[in-house]
C-alpha cells in the first residue's frame, strides 16, 4: 500500500487531506536476510545522535571522544531498559509468551525506560571519568530528542502506538488485525506517532537555538539548562499526546507515561528555578570543564 494517500475533500475546509498508510514493518525482506524499519530507524537515530553530540561537544570545546564513549554506555543501558520497562507493564501478555520478551525488533520499547537507563549509565560514566554529569546531559539532550523524533516513525511502520478513532483530514489507517479490542469497526485513527515526532522536532529546534544563543550571548546558559528544558518541553507534549493513545501502559487507572511526564515537568521546573531564581549550581559529580581556549583557567557553572 502506498506510504501516503492524497485526496481532495468535497466539501472541505482544507483543500487537501492526508491519509497515512503503513507499507508494513519490513524494510528489506530477501529470504533469510531481512531488515525491519523499526530496527533501522533506531540504528539511524543512534548514529545521527552520536554525530550531533560530538559536533556540539566540539563547538563547546570539549573532547568529542567523550561523547562517542558515552554513546556505547547509553546504547547498552538504554535499549534493554526501554524493553524491560515496557515488558514490566505488559507482563500478563509476556508471561504467556516469554520467548517474545527479547523480540525488540517487533517493537515495544518505552522511551521513559530508555531515559531512566540512560541517566543511570550517564551518572556512572561521569563518576568514573570524573566529569560533569550536567555538562554531558546538555550535550546529549538535543541528540536524544532528535532520536525520539526519528524513532517514532517506527511505530508508524509497525502500525502501533496510535490514537483514538478520528475522521480528521490527517488520519492513520490501521489494518483490522492491528486494531485494539472494541475498535474493530474503525479504520482511521489519530497518527500520534506523527504528533509526537513533530513536537520533538520543535523541541529539538528550541534546544539547538538555545545552545547557539548561549555560544554568542554575553549572559551564558548555566550548566544543566538544556537538559532541564528538554525534560519540561518534551514532557508537556507527551502529556497531551498520551491522552489520545489507545495502548497506554497503565498502572491501575493511571497512564504511566502521563504520571512520569508530570514528574519530569516538576523536576525540570524546580531545576530551572534552582539555577535562575536561587542562582545556585546544580549538584554535580565534578566541576564542569571550561572550553579549551587559552584564556580559560577556572571552572565555571555556565555553558556557552
Amino acid at each position: 500500500m502506498p506510504f501516503l494517500h492524497f485526496c481532495a475533500l468535497l466539501p472541505v475546509d482544507l483543500p487537501l487531506a492526508v491519509q497515512f498508510t503503513s507499507p508494513g514493518p519490513m524494510l528489506v525482506d530477501w529470504g533469510p536476510f531481512s531488515i525491519r524499519w523499526y530496527g533501522f530507524l533506531i540504528a539511524s537515530a543512534v548514529l545521527i545522535g552520536v554525530t550531533l553530540a560530538q559536533w556540539l561537544a566540539n563547538r563547546r570545546g570539549i573532547n568529542p571522544d567523550l561523547l562517542s564513549d558515552l554513546a556505547l554506555w547509553l546504547v547498552i543501558a538504554a535499549i534493554p531498559s526501554a524493553r524491560l520497562y515496557y515488558v514490566a507493564f505488559q507482563w500478563q501478555e509476556y508471561a504467556q509468551h516469554p520467548d517474545q520478551i527479547i523480540a525488540i525488533w517487533k517493537g515495544g520499547i518505552a522511551i521513559h525506560g530508555a531515559i531512566l537507563g540512560g541517566l543511570l549509565a550517564s551518572l556512572l560514566f561521569a563518576r568514573l571519568r570524573r566529569i560533569s554529569f550536567w555538562q554531558l546531559a546538555d550535550l546529549v539532550a538535543p541528540s536524544l530528542i532528535l532520536g525520539q523524533a526519528i524513532g517514532r516513525w517506527g511505530n508508524f511502520f509497525n502500525s502501533e502506538a496510535f490514537g483514538r478513532p478520528t475522521d480528521l483530514p490527517w488520519k492513520l489507517y490501521i489494518p483490522l488485525e492491528r486494531r485494539p479490542a472494541g475498535y474493530e469497526g474503525f479504520e482511521y485513527f489519530h497518527p500520534t506517532f506523527l504528533y509526537e515526532s513533530l513536537w520533538n522536532v520543535m523541541v529539538f529546534s528550541v534546544l539547538i537555538a538555545l545552545f547557539f544563543w548561549g555560544l554568542k550571548a554575553k549572559s551564558r546558559l548555566k550548566i544543566g539548562t538544556l537538559f532541564l528544558v528538554y525534560l519540561v518541553a518534551y514532557s508537556c507534549g507527551r502529556l497531551w499526546i498520551e491522552g489520545l493513545r489507545t495502548d497506554s501502559l497503565m498502572l491501575g487507572p493511571l497512564r504511566i507515561a502521563q504520571v512520569v511526564s508530570l514528574t519530569q515537568i516538576a523536576i525540570g521546573l524546580l531545576g530551572l528555578i534552582w539555577l535562575y531564581v536561587l542562582h545556585r549550581p546544580l549538584p554535580d559529580i565534578a566541576a564542569p570543564s571550561e572550553p579549551q581556549t587559552s584564556d580559560s583557567s577556572q571552572p565555571s557553572n555556565r555553558m556557552p
